[in-house]
């Protein structure tokens, strides 16, 4: 296939006629607009814990896509830490098949995550795709901690391979992507500061040109 369409694990579909496809439509129209602070609001009438799970499985789709663009540039000796510059390392445990976490490449840590995100996004008991089927308690904290994974991603795309996205004229898609992220996280504080340290300066200067 050509290098856009190739993604990184499969793409995770929400089945269509379904509600959720209905907001993510909704979610696809209202970015169109190119207001991304008004885009990332709750719709009118709508089940909160829906929204963030409709955007869950958006944003894993996207970086899922953007990291595939890229994985021939991220190696065992390309990235044999997965970092996001000098000062941040990331070490990998999920809580249940891996509890003590584990120093590893980059390309390993981000397999093990987008393969623990995908498992979370299948599980039918935490992101019900019938209607109808609530969703559970703790679905906030789980959605947090996927949202929180999925940022280190993004972090280490643009910490270590922004130059191979500038090369294949990726930027503009990449930007866009983690402003709608940053944006969404923001307007439901899905993320703790601290963890958005690695693009403390890059998240500023995406907010204030929108202010």
């Amino acid at each position: 296939g050509s290098r856009s369409s190739k993604t990184f694990k499969p793409k995770k579909n929400i089945p269509e006629g379904s509600h959720q496809y209905e907001l993510l439509k909704h979610a696809e129209a209202t970015l169109g607009s190119g207001n991304l602070r008004q885009a990332v609001m709750l719709p009118e009438g709508e089940d909160l814990n829906e929204w963030i799970a409709v955007n869950t499985v958006d944003f894993f789709n996207q970086i899922n896509m953007l990291y595939g663009t890229i994985t021939e540039f991220c190696t065992e000796s390309s990235c044999p830490v997965m970092s996001a510059g000098p000062r941040y390392e990331y070490h990998w445990a999920d809580g249940t098949n891996i509890k003590k976490p584990i120093k590893c490449s980059a390309p390993k840590y981000i397999d093990y995550l987008m393969t623990w995100v995908q498992d979370q996004l299948d599980d039918e008991t935490l992101f019900p795709s019938k209607i109808g089927v609530p969703f559970p308690k703790n679905f906030m904290s789980v959605a947090k901690t996927i949202l929180k994974r999925l940022f280190r991603v993004y972090a280490h795309i643009y910490h270590q391979h922004f130059d191979s996205v500038m090369r294949l004229q990726e930027e503009a898609h990449l930007n866009t992507s983690f402003k709608h992220f940053i944006f969404f996280v923001q307007e439901f504080n899905l993320i703790d500061r601290r963890e958005l340290a690695p693009l403390h300066e890059l998240i500023e200067k995406l907010g204030s040109k929108d202010r």
